[in-house]
């Protein structure tokens, strides 16, 4: 009983090694490595986008603060992104036509 006992510890072993060194080796040819690197550079794509957008949001949020703490010491109400100087701006298309 012993005996067969380790004889499938041996082969469980024997499996798993061989398995494992299959996959190292796939992962160590050329295909393997363009792999491991295109996701590589999709993670990083993924978190500089993140980063983009976190940024993009912080600095929406602190420009609202400080139009709010403008608007607070100086009673001037300042134009919204919407209103802001270029919103009122024609293209350059409609202003050569008038002209």
């Amino acid at each position: 009983m012993k005996r067969l006992f380790w004889l499938g510890v041996g082969v469980v072993t024997g499996v798993a090694l061989s398995r494992k060194a299959t996959q190292t080796a796939r992962q160590a040819s050329p295909a393997g490595l363009a792999s491991n690197l295109g996701d590589a550079v999709s993670e990083l794509a993924g978190a500089i986008g993140t980063f983009g957008a976190d940024v993009r949001a912080g600095m929406s949020e602190r420009e609202q603060e400080l139009r709010e703490m403008v608007e607070d010491r100086s009673g001037v109400a300042t134009p919204r992104p919407s209103e802001g100087r270029h919103a009122a701006r024609r293209p350059a298309r409609a202003r050569r036509a008038e002209g």
